[in-house]
């Protein structure tokens, strides 16, 4: 791992790295508590047409550091943030994009599969990092490329998906990748998704794997994600997470 820039603001140590992954250079943010070993990671995957520190990734991260001193990573996924080969950063162009490569390239999932073992691999070769429970957060393209990842790492110990469906190009290896998740998942659903129906989204939720598992609606547009729901899958990584590191029952 090659740290490219470090910064420290109210607690927080912030740092720019690149990863050398089987499909070239994995762009990360990391995020620490300054002055102690973190208690647990959670990995962030980004919604299409943003990257890895679109403003809730941002926030996200802040607040899991500070109430969890837990270390957060995300990774750009393709064709988004520093992975870009074009200079267009016109949202709409990087969701049209995606869209296209989510269509056409049949390994773009299993390349940020493998882009996310890497990143896991080199963060738990850092000091105070080894033998720390792993979550995952990551909702709509964060759900779509994250999900087989969670479902095939069993180092992942709970994890957050939603804003997606058993619909579109990939959904018939969500649809097998979903039993295998086996971990405790809470899954985000907006009731008024325009890209993503409710009963696509709920068969999704229902084809997850996992004995332990929650739901949580709420109304509104795909980016309509209220304050609550990110507050929620905070506490409930949180929860799941101690339970691992203290041997608890989840």
């Amino acid at each position: 791992m090659d740290i490219t820039s470090e910064s420290v603001e109210r607690g927080i140590r912030e740092r720019a790295a690149s990863i050398v992954g089987s499909r070239g250079e994995i762009p990360l943010a990391l995020w620490t508590p300054e002055d102690a070993a973190p208690t647990g990671i959670v990995l962030v995957g980004h919604g299409a047409s943003g990257d890895k520190r679109q403003d809730y990734v941002v926030g996200l991260a802040r607040r899991l550091v500070r109430t969890s001193r837990v270390a957060v990573g995300s990774i750009d996924g393709p064709v988004h943030g520093e992975r870009r080969t074009s200079t267009g950063v016109d949202p709409a162009l990087i969701l049209l994009e995606f869209a296209q490569a989510w269509s056409l390239d049949s390994t773009l999932t299993d390349g940020m599969l493998a882009d996310w073992t890497t990143t896991l691999d080199e963060l738990q070769q850092l000091d105070g990092f080894g033998g720390i429970p792993v979550g995952y957060w990551g909702i709509s393209m964060g759900t779509l490329l994250g999900l087989p990842f969670v479902a095939s790492d069993k180092r992942i110990e709970a994890c957050v998906l939603g804003l997606a469906g058993l619909t579109g190009p990939t959904a018939a290896r969500l649809a097998d990748d979903a039993p295998k998740v086996a971990v405790p998942t809470l899954f985000l659903l907006q009731l008024g998704d325009e890209l993503f129906s409710t009963d696509s989204s709920l068969a999704l939720f229902d084809a997850l794997g996992c004995p332990t598992k929650r739901l949580f609606a709420a109304p509104g547009r795909h980016r309509d994600v209220p304050a609550d729901a990110f507050q929620l899958s905070i506490d409930f990584l949180a929860t799941h997470l101690t339970a691992s590191r203290e041997g608890m029952p989840r």
